[in-house]
């Protein structure tokens, strides 16, 4: 009789851990971290019929995964604490929202948790491995590498970069999400993500002073506000010491779940350096050109046949973002003809609003711009709003001295062109005098046709 209790609590511990009513991510303590924790790799996998509950999954049991769907597999990083991810469960609701796909956690927690970041990188390739193994499974069942998708945050996105490697780069796509830059900036390719790892590899580099890697890792690598201090994170620990080390390096999974919202669709602009684009030199794509704007996040893969006719298929984009959620900004140039006899240099703040009463205001100061006579300045303003019918302008002319002289800006033509719809009509002003450090209103009109 003992014999049968012994086995019915055998069961019952096996199932315990692995076949949970509705299995959930490790959870594990600081006192874990602390004392180490040995890898153990937990795949579950979300579907459009289990959204909220998912299934235990492993290279010999695939459950209800369906290999003929896209699978998207989400890998997190290094967990100091042990921790869950705050975005783990968003990220997962939002894939499955825009697409009927298989969404697979790679839960390596214990491993991943640990004070000593060399111990959990020295685990990645162990986690490749696993996920080798279980992808050779999907294949053997009939699934396709073209239909594999990995997400990698901060080390995750090497170990997705490792896991591409052992299949000769022939994954589908894989995104890196500010890959991890401590023990990897500078090591060769086959040490770290690479662009030949997948048939599509594009990045965002959210923290590339402190936690994220810093030169280009993808086929796209995408720069949020240069890449540096994102808006909204707190600039010195008085702001908080968790949100300071970890704000910037967590804004490129935010900012890649703002890509599966219908309220906010990301652009960037491909150029050399984010100097170049705040000065409005890069941000052509979609009206000069032949190729529309790169998307941020989900949908940055629609460029990649662009990508293609490129030798090497290789890009930077940057753009600017809110501080706060939906992040998006949206872009307007502001042409500036001035019928002054001397030069003057300042900066130009744009003020917008509707018929409605809302407004929404753009300070084009990062750098002081040079008018001269009859000569055209495009400056390039970026605003949180998007007005779709602006019905009243105001401009604020600046030379930033405090001692002096107050000048005179007098404008001969001043344009608003919206890059975001460019169908919609371009506004004009003509013949205005803004004195320095004076807010002026004017409604504005619909710019000539002769003008445009």
């Amino acid at each position: 009789m003992w014999r049968l209790y012994f086995f019915i609590s055998l069961i019952c511990l096996v199932r315990s851990d692995t076949d949970e009513t509705c299995p959930s991510f490790t959870k594990l303590s600081f006192h874990s971290a602390v004392v180490g924790t040995g890898l153990d790799v937990r795949l579950m996998v979300y579907t459009w019929r289990n959204r909220t509950c998912p299934q235990i999954v492993n290279s010999v049991n695939l459950g209800n995964l369906n290999v003929a769907k896209k699978t998207t597999f989400v890998i997190h990083g290094f967990r100091p604490t042990g921790s869950a991810p705050v975005w783990m469960e968003a990220l997962v609701q939002g894939l499955l929202s825009v697409e009927d796909m298989n969404v697979v956690v790679v839960d390596w927690n214990r491993g991943a948790t640990t004070v000593i970041y060399s111990s959990a990188t020295g685990k990645t390739k162990k986690v490749a491995t696993v996920l080798k193994d279980f992808i050779d499974r999907m294949l053997v069942e009939g699934a396709s590498l073209d239909n594999i998708y990995m997400i990698g945050v901060s080390l995750g996105a090497h170990i997705a970069g490792f896991v591409g490697k052992m299949f000769d780069g022939q994954l589908g796509r894989i995104t890196g999400l500010d890959p991890a830059g401590p023990s990897y900036n500078g090591k060769p390719p086959e040490e770290r993500l690479d662009s030949r790892d997948a048939q599509f590899v594009d990045v965002i580099h959210s923290d590339t002073d402190a936690m994220g890697y810093r030169e280009p890792l993808g086929n796209i690598d995408f720069y949020p506000n240069g890449g540096l201090d994102q808006p909204g994170c707190p600039q010195t620990i008085f702001g908080g010491i968790a949100a300071y080390f970890k704000c910037d390096h967590q804004r490129s999974v935010y900012l890649y779940l703002s890509s599966l919202r219908e309220n906010c669709s990301i652009t960037a602009y491909p150029c050399d350096s984010y100097r170049n684009y705040r000065n409005g030199q890069c941000v052509t794509c979609g009206t000069l050109h032949k190729e529309s704007c790169p998307l941020l996040g989900y949908y940055a893969d629609n460029w990649k046949d662009y990508l293609r006719e490129k030798d090497p298929p290789m890009t930077k984009a940057f753009f600017d973002t809110a501080e706060k959620e939906p992040y998006c900004i949206y872009h307007y140039f502001v042409d500036i003809i001035i019928w002054n006899k001397n030069v003057r240099r300042g900066s130009i703040t744009i003020k917008l609003r509707d018929k409605a009463g809302d407004t929404t205001e753009s300070k084009i100061n990062h750098e002081p711009s040079t008018f001269q006579k009859y000569q055209q300045v495009s400056l390039l303003a970026r605003f949180n709003k998007d007005l779709d019918k602006v019905a009243s302008i105001s401009l604020v002319f600046s030379t930033g001295n405090i001692i002096g002289p107050k000048y005179k800006l007098r404008i001969l033509r001043m344009k608003l062109r919206s890059l975001a719809h460019p169908d919609r009509p371009q506004l004009c002003r003509y013949d205005l005098v803004l004195m320095e450090n004076v807010e002026t209103f004017f409604q504005p009109i619909h710019c000539s046709k002769l003008q445009l």
